[in-house]
């Protein structure tokens, strides 16, 4: 019980510590990250865009568009926002890095066993997902117009070779497992600006992820992990 007081009580401070916007789609159930993990990426988000890190906004994995609108109202004529989602049920997880529990969430949400937030259905079921981002997009000021705010609809790997992304100031990687981890990551590691940030959403949630962002740490010394509840990727002398 006193664990859960605790529990409660940091969240409040969370949630109170975010900027009224995120405590605005928090409040209409549009995000499923913890009040902390918003904070998170709101802080890397100020940090990088007012030290003037050129290049665009990336996110990989939209869902209800709560971070996605977070992250849009950054986007200006010289730094365009995509938010990447295949904008329904989420791909299976099929490489032998990813854990019993990653696959037993798949298998849960396959079967329907999912709930959403506050007892909504859960997002993966809903077949206007797409609409739906676009509609909190413009409810919040900041529309799709496919220019400077784009969200595209597909697998990752499908869709963002057509896209033509050169530089990169920050991105939000939210896709579970090792591989749509793996190639978000590499993809976006190479034309990361020096000073920008990949915030890893699912490093302490799934191994497959923690495996993919481990190894890519492994295999490119030029990068480092600063780790927090959603962990930092970047450059090391950045």
């Amino acid at each position: 019980m006193l664990r859960g007081m605790r529990g409660r009580a940091h969240r409040l401070v969370d949630f109170w510590s975010l900027s009224p916007l995120a405590r605005s789609v928090l409040r209409r159930r549009l995000t499923y990250l913890h009040p902390g993990k918003l904070r998170h990426i709101e802080r890397r988000l100020h940090e990088t865009i007012g030290a003037g890190v050129p290049g665009d906004i990336i996110e990989f994995g939209v869902a209800l568009g709560g971070s996605t609108v977070l992250l849009a109202r950054e986007a200006s004529a010289e730094r365009r926002f995509y938010g990447l989602d295949v904008f329904g049920m989420i791909p299976e997880p099929t490489s032998l890095k990813d854990d019993a529990k990653s696959k037993q969430r798949y298998q849960d949400i396959v079967e329907r066993r999912s709930i959403g937030i506050g007892g909504d259905p859960y997002y993966g079921y809903r077949h206007d997902l797409y609409e739906h981002a676009c509609t909190q997009l413009l409810y919040y000021g900041t529309p799709m117009d496919g220019e400077r705010i784009r969200l595209v609809k597909g697998l990752f790997e499908e869709t963002w070779p057509t896209l033509g992304v050169d530089r990169i100031a920050f991105a939000h990687i939210d896709c579970d497992w090792y591989d749509p981890v793996r190639f978000c990551l590499g993809e976006t590691a190479r034309r990361l600006s020096l000073g920008g940030a990949i915030v890893i959403d699912d490093y302490h949630d799934y191994e497959g992820c923690r495996t993919a962002v481990d190894e890519f740490i492994r295999d490119n010394p030029g990068f480092e992990l600063v780790d927090a509840r959603n962990p930092v990727v970047r450059h090391r002398r950045a």
